[in-house]
Formats: C-alpha cells, sequence, structure tokens
C-alpha cells in the first residue's frame, strides 16, 4: 500500500525539479539540463503513475541496438504484425505499445507517458512525439510491450525517446545479439539500468547454435561485473522466419511463459513493479544531488561575475582615489598653467613675493581683465575628467575580460554588447559630475570665508581663484606619482598652494576643506560608477535563478525518502 504522504513527497520533487533553472553554460550544465529532462520524464511517465495504480498492467519496454530484433520479437509475442520490422536504418523510429485488448482503457489515456500523444489503428507512426497503441489477443493480460527506438539510432529525437521510454518501464527487455552483446552503448543503458533498480530481462538473438554455450557464458559474466547476475537471459539460436516474418514459437516458449507468469500472476508481477519502483525511488535522491549541485554552480557563477563586476568598479573608484591625491595630476599643462601665475626662480626664496605676484594675478579679475586662473581650472578639469573616465572604461573592459574567463561568462559577454561598448554620453556625464564637484568647491570657498576678515582676503584672491588653488591642494596631497625633477617643482608648487590657503584660512581650515573636497569627488564618483556597474549588470538580467533551489531541492529528495 502506498501512502498519501509519499505521493505528496515525490509531487512535491517532481514540481522543484520542474524548476530547476540551468541557464549558463558552466562545466556540466549539459549533463545537468539531461538529468532534469531524464528525473521529470520517469517521474511523470513511470514514478507517479506507478504510485497512483500498483496494479495496472506491467510495461515492459523492449529496447536495445539497431537492428537486434526488437520488433520481430514483439511481433512475434504478440502473434500478429503490429510493429513494422525492416531492412532500412534506422527500424524503428517511434513507438509501437502493444496491450491485451480488454486493458486498453490502461493506455488509452495519459496515465502513464503523458507528454506523448496517442494513434491507435493500422496507420503507421514515424512521429517521435506519439505512441501507437495495438491490441494484441495474444498478448496475456496484465502484461503490455512497448516497441521502443534503437538506443544507438543515427536521429537524436529517437535516442532521446528511447531514454525517455526505458525510464517509463516495469520490465526492461533488452534485446542484443550474438554479433553486437558486448557493444558500448546499450551496456552504458545497463549500467544505468542497475543504478536506477530496474527489472532487467536479456533477449540473446541469433546466436549460432555451436555458439550457444560461449557466448552465453561470456554475457553472464559481464552481467555479473556490471551488478546483473539476477538478470534472466533467453537465447534464441539462428532460425527461419515464418512467412509473416514470425520467430518459431518453439524459440519463443521459455520467453512467454515467463512473460505470461508475470502478467497473469498478480504476485509475481507486484514483485517487479515493487522493485523497480523502490529502485526509481532510491534513485531520486543521488539525482536530485546532481541537480542540486548544478543549480548551486549556476548560482555560485552568477554570484561570481556580480562579485567580478562590484570589485573592478571598486577598484576604479579606488584607482581615481589615488590619483586624485598623489600628485599625479600636477604634470604637464596643469603644472605649467599653474607655474605661470605663481612665477619660478624666485619662487622658492620668497613665499612673500609669490602670494604678492599670484595676488596681482587673480586680482585682475576685478579690473575686468580676463581671469588668470580659468586656464589653470580648464586643465584642471580636463586632468580629472580624463582621470574618471579612464577608470570608467577601464572598468568594462576588465569585467569583460574577467567574465570571459569565468566558465559560463564567455557565453554572457559575447551576448552583451553594453560591457565593451559603453554609453555615448558617458564623457558627458564625467564632465558634468566635474562641473558639479568644482561648483560644491566654490561653495566651501564662500562657507569658509564668512567672516569679514576673512571674506575680504577671499575677495581679493577672487572666489574662482582660491577654489582652483583648493583643487590644487586637493590633487597634490602625496605626491607618490611623481619623480625625479618633476617632484622638485610640482612639490614645490604644491607647498605654495597650500600656504597660499593657509594664509587666507589657516593650516586647519585648509586641511578640512581639501578634505571635504577631496571625499565629495569620491562620492560624485562612486555614484556614476555604481551607475555603471548596474548597467553592465543588466547583461544578466536574463539569468533568473532562485538561490534557495538546491536547498529546496536536497529538503523535497530527503522528504521522499523519509515517507519510504
Amino acid at each position: 500500500m502506498i501512502s498519501d504522504g509519499l505521493t505528496r513527497a515525490v509531487r512535491t520533487l517532481r514540481d522543484e525539479v520542474e524548476t530547476v533553472a540551468l541557464p549558463l553554460p558552466v562545466a556540466g550544465a549539459e549533463e545537468a539540463r539531461a538529468a532534469r529532462r531524464d528525473v521529470l520524464a520517469q517521474l511523470d511517465d513511470y514514478i507517479l503513475p506507478r504510485l497512483a495504480d500498483l496494479d495496472a498492467p506491467l510495461l515492459a519496454v523492449v529496447g536495445g541496438s539497431t537492428g537486434a530484433g526488437k520488433s520481430t520479437l514483439v511481433n512475434s509475442l504478440a502473434q500478429d504484425v503490429v510493429s513494422r520490422a525492416g531492412v532500412l536504418r534506422p527500424t524503428t523510429r517511434a513507438s509501437v505499445l502493444v496491450h491485451h485488448p480488454d486493458e486498453a482503457h490502461w493506455f488509452i489515456g495519459p496515465r502513464i507517458l503523458p507528454g506523448l500523444a496517442r494513434v491507435t489503428g493500422a496507420d503507421t507512426n514515424d512521429d517521435p512525439g506519439a505512441v501507437r497503441l495495438a491490441a494484441a489477443p495474444g498478448l496475456p493480460h496484465g502484461l503490455a510491450l512497448l516497441d521502443a527506438p534503437d538506443i544507438d539510432s543515427v536521429v537524436e529525437a529517437n535516442r532521446d525517446l528511447a531514454r525517455q521510454l526505458l525510464g517509463a518501464a516495469d520490465l526492461w527487455i533488452f534485446v542484443t545479439t550474438a554479433a553486437r552483446y558486448a557493444d558500448a552503448v546499450p551496456w552504458g543503458f545497463l549500467r544505468q539500468a542497475a543504478e536506477r533498480g530496474t527489472s532487467i530481462a536479456i533477449i540473446l538473438d541469433r546466436v549460432p547454435p555451436e555458439a550457444v554455450i560461449a557466448v552465453g557464458d561470456h554475457l553472464a559474466g559481464m552481467l555479473a561485473t556490471e551488478g546483473l547476475r539476477s538478470a534472466p537471459v533467453f537465447t534464441l539460436t539462428e532460425s527461419q522466419l515464418d512467412e509473416r516474418g514470425m520467430l518459431p514459437e518453439r524459440q519463443l516458449a521459455p520467453l512467454r511463459e515467463w512473460l505470461t507468469k508475470l502478467g497473469e500472476d498478480a504476485r509475481a508481477r507486484g514483485v517487479v513493479v515493487r522493485r523497480t519502483l523502490s529502485g526509481a525511488l532510491d534513485s531520486l535522491q543521488g539525482r536530485t544531488q546532481v541537480l542540486a549541485e548544478a543549480s548551486s554552480a549556476q548560482v555560485q557563477t552568477v554570484e561570481q561575475l556580480r562579485a567580478i563586476a562590484r570589485r573592478s568598479y571598486a577598484e576604479a573608484a579606488g584607482d581615481v582615489a589615488e590619483g586624485i591625491s598623489d600628485g599625479s595630476l600636477l604634470r604637464g599643462e596643469v603644472l605649467a598653467r599653474w607655474q605661470e601665475y605663481v612665477g619660478t626662480g624666485e619662487l622658492f626664496k620668497s613665499f612673500e613675493a609669490a602670494v604678492g605676484r599670484f595676488r596681482d594675478r587673480v586680482s585682475s579679475v576685478i579690473t575686468g581683465r580676463p581671469a588668470p586662473t580659468a586656464e589653470l581650472g580648464v586643465a584642471l578639469q580636463s586632468g580629472v575628467q580624463q582621470l574618471v573616465l579612464a577608470h570608467a572604461e577601464g572598468a568594462a573592459l576588465q569585467v569583460a575580460r574577467r567574465w570571459s574567463q569565468i566558465p559560463g561568462g564567455e557565453a554572457i559577454v559575447a551576448a552583451s554588447p553594453q560591457l565593451t561598448a559603453l554609453p555615448p554620453d558617458l564623457p558627458d556625464q564625467v564632465a558634468r559630475l566635474i562641473r558639479d564637484w568644482q561648483d560644491g568647491i566654490l561653495q566651501l570657498v564662500r562657507a569658509e570665508g564668512k567672516d569679514r576678515r576673512t571674506t575680504a582676503r577671499v575677495l581679493s584672491f577672487g572666489v574662482n581663484g582660491v577654489g582652483v588653488v583648493l583643487m590644487l591642494v586637493v590633487f597634490s596631497h602625496t605626491m607618490g606619482a611623481l619623480g625625479g625633477a618633476e617632484v622638485g617643482i610640482a612639490g614645490g608648487s604644491a607647498v605654495v598652494a597650500q600656504k597660499l590657503l593657509e594664509a587666507l584660512f589657516g593650516d586647519q581650515a585648509v586641511r578640512e576643506l581639501a578634505g571635504k573636497a577631496r571625499a565629495d569627488l569620491a562620492a560624485r564618483t562612486g555614484e556614476l560608477y555604481a551607475q555603471e556597474e548596474a548597467r553592465v549588470l543588466t547583461a544578466l538580467d536574463h539569468v533568473v535563478l532562485d538561490v534557495g533551489q538546491p536547498e529546496r531541492l536536497l529538503r523535497a529528495a530527503a522528504a521522499v525518502q523519509a515517507q519510504r
């Protein structure tokens, strides 16, 4: 008696298996997808139907290699031509289910093999998506034969259908020949059947009489090695078929007697059914473990890809933070423009003179002459803009490169041009970011010069001029990126800029102003990079995974075992 709890547990497991998502081409994914199809098919085609109807007729699937004589055997057992046999390969193109006329109701509906359409009558069936039903009075009650496509068919759909049908069998009747019984493909199926506890009978066909003992002994040894010692073997020697293509009845007598007993003896039939059902249920835990591991690998891969994107943009933000404080921006045009305003040579001999010259130059804005700090500000703005944009581009390319090195990531990169094709408006976004940051610096300067004395000093230099000097101080925090004579020049310039601001605001205030400006730029850059990271991660939007699925699969499989 099957408990309702077991049936409910199997249905729960079936629902979990159906929802398993394996979209990424990671290692083993293709095999896991095939395993998922096999598990789902066996649950729908065999386990759930058999749990619902233990007393239904025993379904014996006749399978084997191309040309082994499966259809001839089925016709002979049915005592009627119900399955087409021929010389063309593949000989069995679809499936034929032969049953006793009184038991058609067990098979006409979707009780078993619900995914296959039913075809009745004498018409041939070449559709792998359908099964032809044939009534045969020559079959005993309680037994149905299913002639399956060749397991080594050159047609992939036939091979897939053969695998599905074998998973739906209470009993697999494996047909082979004296010439091909050791072929690798069928033994792969036999091993799988043994692992799942499927009941198996072996038909050794077309054996020369003089080779019966030798071939039989060798086959028995192979069966023992594969854990199939108890599988009955029926030997059919080479013989002439009759005018209807049937095997001699004397050849079939032992097999027919055995099958008749299985069909008509409820106890014998129940032994086979329960053994196969028990084996199928036992196999679910290990097969579900494979699916859970494959599902977990998918989740871990996506998490790894996301982590790569986060790390790449975090590194980019760190590189920008370093680049705006290590003095690397105080080179080239920026350095030249700064020296134009504060002078060289005597600059380091007399700080007071440098301050005076700087005041004279920047205060020209009051008289209406062109602001001398404008070109320096533009140079600084350009330098920061290039720095932020370069690291944004570098982060995107790094994501694409690192993803391509991850199994499953290469396909995503190939299908996601946004990883390497940056937004056309990104330079404009960066330029706007820098302008907004500069406006923020001017606000800091105005706020710091709120008392009358400081305001007068700031006005004597000009708010814009002081803001530009503050930018220069922000960019000269450590001077770590420069070397040689460049350090001396840039470093001296940075010292002058620092002293100029200290003369206006005091050393503590300058440190606070520089820190706020630097933090503001880092925050704005971080927001931009977070936006870029989100854009890059849209490449994963189609990869919909449930992180809790592996655990639920394992719990569902354990629940099935607990109800046994």
